[in-house]
C-alpha cells in the first residue's frame, strides 16, 4: 500500500518486524515532497519509534490475525489459553504477557494477536475487578483527600489506592495504566 494510506491502528512490516501505527501525520512542506510522519510500536518488544515515509513510498501491511481466547490456568511452563474458535490450547510465556499476568482471572476472555502464526500480543479487557490482599489499615480521621497508600492485590499487582480501601475489598483496576479506578459493587 502507499504510505499516504497509513492510518492509526494499521500494522506494518518495517525492517522485517511488525509495527502498529500509534499516530500519523501527513506533512506537506513548502518545498520538496510530502511525507508521512508516524509514531509506531514494535509488536515484538514494545519499543516505540518515529519513522518518516516518503509519500510515494510503498509500505507492506503486516499479516496479523487476532482471535478470541479464554484464559485457563498458569503453571511453571507458562500461561494456558484456549482458542474460542477451534478449542486448541495455546501456551504463552510470562515475557509475552508482561504486566498483563497481574490481570488474568479464570475463564477471562482475551484477544490474542499472531504474526506468522506466532503469538505476539494479548489484549485484555479495559478494566478488571481484583481483591486487595494487603494494604495498610485506615487511619482514624483520614479523609479521601489524604494521599493514597500502597496495596497489593490477590494477583500480585502493586498499586496505590485511596486511604479508605481495606484488605479484602474488591476494586476496579484499569488494565492499561494499572491504576485504581473505584470500588467494585
Amino acid at each position: 500500500m502507499k504510505a499516504t494510506e497509513i492510518r492509526k491502528g494499521k500494522v506494518l512490516v518495517y525492517k522485517d518486524t511488525p509495527y502498529k501505527v500509534m499516530e500519523f501525520q501527513h506533512v506537506t512542506p513548502g518545498k520538496g515532497n510530502a511525507v508521512v510522519q508516524t509514531k509506531m510500536r514494535n509488536l515484538l518488544n514494545g519499543t516505540q519509534t518515529d519513522v518518516r515515509f516518503n509519500s510515494s513510498e510503498t509500505v507492506e501491511e503486516a499479516d496479523v490475525f487476532s482471535f478470541k481466547a479464554t484464559y485457563l490456568y498458569s503453571d511453571n511452563t507458562g500461561y494456558h489459553f484456549m482458542n474460542a474458535d477451534n478449542y486448541e490450547q495455546l501456551l504463552l510465556s510470562e515475557e509475552l504477557l508482561g504486566d498483563g499476568k497481574y490481570y488474568l482471572q479464570d475463564q477471562m476472555e482475551v484477544s490474542i494477536t499472531t504474526y506468522n502464526d506466532d503469538p505476539i500480543g494479548v489484549e485484555l479487557p479495559q478494566t478488571v475487578i481484583l481483591t486487595v490482599a494487603e494494604t495498610e489499615p485506615e487511619l482514624k480521621g483520614a479523609t479521601a483527600s489524604n494521599s493514597p497508600k500502597p496495596a497489593t492485590t490477590d494477583t500480585g499487582l502493586q498499586l496505590t489506592v485511596p486511604p479508605f480501601v481495606k484488605e479484602g475489598e474488591r476494586i476496579v483496576v484499569n488494565t492499561e495504566s494499572g491504576t485504581y479506578m473505584t470500588r467494585a459493587d
